[in-house]
């Protein structure tokens, strides 16, 4: 690809970092420019003048925050104080062409590992125009994804199918009858089952793909199932065709453990939206001195293809905490470029202990249905069954979208009312 030039520059990539350091932050800054461009612990006969001017890293910014006494993570170089500072790097775009893989190569790589840091995160991306416009994105985003499914309005309401493991293809295909009878919009493999020899893609596929096809021959509704089709980059181009082959609509795949180089050829590949779960995210972001922020990673998935991501949900049995949560699914719904003819928002999925009580905070602090909202236990355990508890999770999200409070839509929701007493509010201390 020729990189275009402005003003007679090469475009450049921009990352933005919180640090800690031992050092003088603006030491620490240079240390990772030249780690990671042109730079060594020796001076080399090849890094000349002229070299570093095209191709270092340059330091753009580096803003001093607070300080302490211990450092955050073992390792670094000893000092009496840590100091934590916000800091821009940015390199030509030249260093790095158009590789999604390399990219991280280059903004990350070996900077965990400096001595100079007692903690790093990289906080953020900023792109060329260029760069992004080298990637197709998202092939069906919000508007296709809402295509496919038949749900034209609201969220998508979602579930997985539970136990996570155990059930025979057969066994799936009934609880996927039961769900798709009972109105859902979104079911999807849990990311522990792929293609076990309990439960083989080659007999899962056609026995639910069965049930899903006549259902929609009888109503014209076709509710959308996410196959997981995780494996090496072969497996995951068969496993599609499978899918596509059977009439599905969607594949899911753990997207930290195929990576991003598979994620693209999967997108290059695929004819159907592309689930991006995310399991394993704790690793990136759990330790605030330590990994990746969301609103970088998931602009690295979404050039590579993700249709949906993940972002945990409000109130979840997991860690993160709920301004981490709504500040993820709002990065999800920014393009990436404004004003042109693409859509490359990808549909956050929020999971992980849903139930009826989350749907109005949820709706209230995102302002937007564009989202897949999945219960397990908060549709599946509902008392009167499965097909109360859907009627039960559309009812909440109709009184989030009027303005009016469980309680007083559940008087004349009977569904919603079982499940008003069923569960426990997570908010309720």
């Amino acid at each position: 690809m020729e990189l275009p030039r402005h003003e007679g520059q090469l475009p450049r990539i921009t990352a933005r970092y919180r640090i800690e350091t031992p050092c003088d932050p603006e030491r620490a800054a240079e240390a990772m420019a030249g780690e990671q461009s042109s730079g060594t612990f020796l001076k080399l006969a090849g890094e000349t003048e002229a070299l570093r001017e095209r191709h270092a890293a340059r330091v753009e910014s580096v803003t001093c925050l607070e300080a302490g006494t211990m450092p955050s993570l073992p390792g670094a170089l000893p000092g009496k104080t840590y100091t934590s500072a916000d800091v821009s790097l940015s390199w030509p775009l030249e260093n790095i062409g158009t590789s999604l893989p390399n990219l991280l190569a280059t903004v990350f790589g070996n900077l965990t590992e400096l001595r100079e840091l007692s903690g790093i995160r990289l906080t953020d991306l900023i792109m060329p125009a260029c760069f992004i416009e080298a990637f197709p994105g998202p092939q069906f985003s919000i508007e296709g994804t809402r295509r496919l499914a038949s749900t034209e309005h609201g969220p998508l309401v979602g579930t997985i199918i539970k136990p996570s493991v155990g059930l025979a293809p057969e066994e799936t295909a009934a609880l996927v009858k039961q769900l798709i009878e009972g109105g859902i919009d979104f079911i999807k493999d849990d990311e522990l089952i792929a293609d076990p020899p309990y439960s083989p893609l080659s007999e899962r596929v056609p026995a639910i793909m069965r049930v899903l096809n006549e259902h929609a021959q009888r109503t014209g509704r076709k509710p959308m199932y996410a196959f997981n089709i995780t494996g090496d980059t072969d497996e995951m181009r068969h496993r599609h065709d499978l899918v596509r082959d059977h009439g599905g609509t969607c594949v899911m795949a753990s997207v930290n453990w195929i990576g991003l180089g598979a994620l693209a050829t999967l997108r290059r590949h695929s004819q159907l939206a592309i689930h991006g779960h995310r399991n394993g995210w704790g690793t990136f972001y759990r330790h605030p001195k330590l990994g990746i922020s969301y609103r970088a990673y998931q602009a690295l998935l979404r050039l590579a293809g993700a249709d949906h991501l993940h972002v945990n949900g409000l109130a979840s049995k997991f860690a993160e905490e709920d301004a981490s949560v709504m500040d993820s699914a709002r990065a999800c719904l920014t393009p990436l470029l404004e004003g042109v003819e693409r859509d490359d928002r990808a549909m956050p999925v929020f999971s992980s202990a849903q139930t009826v009580y989350q749907a109005c905070p949820t709706f209230q602090q995102l302002q937007s249905t564009d989202l897949i909202y999945t219960c397990g236990g908060g549709i599946m355990a509902h008392p009167d069954g499965v097909a109360a508890g859907c009627r039960s999770i559309r009812a909440a999200w109709e009184a989030a979208s009027i303005g009016v409070s469980l309680e007083d839509h559940a008087k004349q929701e009977p569904d919603l009312a079982v499940a008003l007493r069923a569960f426990r509010s997570p908010f309720s201390g």
